[in-house]
């Protein structure tokens, strides 16, 4: 369906029109300013290589994010996976100290950098699932039926992962600001 294989100026408008979404979406589930970069080349790289993966069942920008999300999802569970060593499951009992994640989001005005800090590191804690629904609805504003088509599941599902996601960022929250509702 996408027909830009052996047409370079076709392919540099598709990812003009699709990349800033595409890697907002990554740099919010990633954190990581170059992980993100480097994760938005390779979906759109993916896409060159295999564009009759699309078979038009859904908008291609639901077609991209669940591309997005998924390779996200797989840089995350490697990432985690390379800093399992005996050291850190020898010490990971230990309480963690409660301070601001060090990722600086663009979008954030530098007032309400420290209270973004504490979502982020919050946001961190959450199930897969439930992250993923909350940053597709919160930080990217899609719908959703949106998200339901985009990580292929029942729009019930997606409610339920949001309720779930918001109660537990309240409960994380509410750790990090002892005293406060």
């Amino acid at each position: 369906m996408l027909q830009f294989r052996d047409d370079p100026a076709a392919y540099r408008a598709f990812i003009l029109e699709h990349q800033d979404r595409v890697f907002n979406l990554v740099l919010n589930k990633v954190q990581q300013w170059e992980d993100a970069e480097e994760i938005t080349q390779d979906v759109f790289i993916d896409v060159f290589r295999k564009p009759e993966a699309f078979r038009g069942e859904a908008a291609v920008s639901t077609w991209l994010f669940r591309i997005a999300v998924n390779k996200c999802i797989d840089h995350l569970r490697r990432k985690n996976s390379r800093g399992r060593n005996l050291f850190t499951r020898l010490f990971s009992s230990l309480p963690e100290k409660q301070e601001p994640a060090d990722f600086i989001h663009p979008g954030v005005l530098s007032e309400n950098q420290e209270q973004a800090a504490f979502l982020f590191k919050a946001l961190k804690q959450l199930p897969e699932k439930q992250h993923t629904a909350w940053v597709l609805s919160e930080m990217d504003s899609r719908t959703n039926k949106e998200i339901s088509e985009i990580m292929d599941l029942t729009v019930s599902s997606v409610e339920s992962l949001l309720f779930r996601a918001r109660q537990n960022i309240r409960r994380i929250l509410s750790g990090m600001y002892p005293g406060e509702k």
